[in-house]
C-alpha cells in the first residue's frame, strides 16, 4: 500500500504520527518543493530523500496521498492524483467546503469518509479540537448556538510563524504576521472579509456546520493569535435546546473517548498549552 506525503512543517508532524501508529505493510514516498528536493529526512529509522513534486509524480501507483502543502498545491495536484486512482487526504482549506468533498474528524463523523469521490478533507486546526466535545454535547442536548473565542498558537501559521515568535523583539523582519507576535496578541488570522469576520473565523463557522450536518446552526467566532508555540486554546459558549445540569455535562465529557477533563481550579488544575503539547486528546474544563 504505497503512500505519498508532502513534507513541510505540518508534514513532518504527520510523519511523527505515522511513526507512532506504525502501520504495517506500507511503503512511503516523500515529496517536497523544488527548493527542498534532495534533502534527507529521518523517518521510520530510515533516511528518505525528498523528491520534487511534479505533475508526473503520480505516474507511480499510490493508494493514498496526504497533502500538507497549502491550498494552491492541493488545487493543482490533488485532481491529478485522483485521476491516477489515488485517494487524497487534504490538509489545506481548498476542498473543505466543496459539496462533494467530505470534511472529516475521524472521532466525530467517520461515516462521512464513505462519501468521498477521491478527496477527503480535514478541517481547520481550531475546528478539529472543538468538534470532539461539541459533538458529544450535541448528541445528548442538541446545540442551538455556539460562540467561539480562540487563542491560537503560532505553529498554526507554519515555520515562518514560529520564527516570528522566536525572533522576539530583536528587530528582525517579520516573516508571517502583520505585527510582532512577541509579547502580543493579534486578532487577525488570515484575511479580513467583507462581512467583518476574518477568513479563519469564517472557516470555523462554516466547517462546524458542515461536520455536524447543521447548516442552520447559529455560530459566531473571534480568532486571536497568541505568543505560544504549540497548542491552540478555545473558549466555547453554547446554548442548548434541552435542560442540562453542569455536573452531568462534566460526567459526559469525562466518559468520552479522546477528551481529558482537567478541572480543579482550586488547585490550579486546568488545561494548559504546555501540558497538552504532544498529546492527541482534547483537554477541557
Amino acid at each position: 500500500m504505497p503512500l505519498l506525503a508532502l513534507v513541510g512543517l505540518v508534514g513532518r508532524t504527520v510523519l511523527r504520527v505515522l511513526e507512532e501508529k506504525a502501520f504495517p505493510h506500507i511503503t512511503y514516498t516523500l515529496f517536497s518543493s523544488k527548493k527542498s528536493a534532495g534533502s534527507k529526512i529521518k523517518f521510520l529509522n530510515q533516511n528518505y530523500i525528498l523528491q520534487e513534486l511534479t505533475k508526473d509524480s503520480f505516474n507511480t501507483s499510490f493508494d493514498y496521498a496526504i497533502f500538507c502543502a497549502g491550498g494552491s498545491i492541493s488545487q493543482e495536484y490533488a485532481p491529478i492524483a485522483v485521476s491516477k486512482g489515488c485517494i487524497v487526504i487534504d490538509n489545506s482549506s481548498y476542498f473543505r467546503m466543496h459539496p462533494d468533498v467530505p470534511l472529516v474528524v475521524p472521532e466525530v463523523n467517520p461515516e462521512d469518509i464513505l462519501l468521498h469521490n477521491g478527496i477527503i478533507a480535514n478541517p481547520n486546526c481550531s475546528t478539529i479540537q472543538a468538534m470532539l466535545p461539541l459533538k458529544t454535547i450535541d448528541i445528548k442536548y442538541h446545540i442551538e448556538r455556539i460562540v467561539y473565542s480562540t487563542y491560537q498558537a503560532v505553529s498554526g501559521a507554519g515555520r515562518s510563524g514560529i520564527e516570528d515568535l522566536e525572533s522576539k523583539a530583536s528587530g528582525k523582519d517579520l516573516k508571517k504576521f502583520p505585527c510582532s507576535i512577541y509579547n502580543n496578541c493579534i486578532p487577525h488570522i488570515d484575511v479580513f472579509m467583507e462581512h467583518g469576520y476574518t477568513k479563519e473565523e469564517y472557516k470555523m463557522i462554516e466547517e462546524t456546520k458542515k461536520i455536524l450536518h447543521r447548516p442552520d446552526l447559529k455560530i459566531t467566532a473571534t480568532c486571536v493569535r497568541v505568543p505560544v508555540a504549540n497548542c491552540h486554546g478555545e473558549s466555547i459558549n453554547v446554548t442548548l435546546e434541552k435542560d442540562f445540569d453542569v455536573y452531568d455535562v462534566h460526567l459526559l465529557l469525562e466518559n468520552s473517548k479522546n477528551i481529558v477533563v482537567v478541572d480543579n481550579p482550586e488547585k490550579n488544575y486546568y488545561p494548559l498549552a504546555s501540558k497538552a503539547n504532544g498529546n492527541d486528546e482534547v483537554f477541557v474544563r
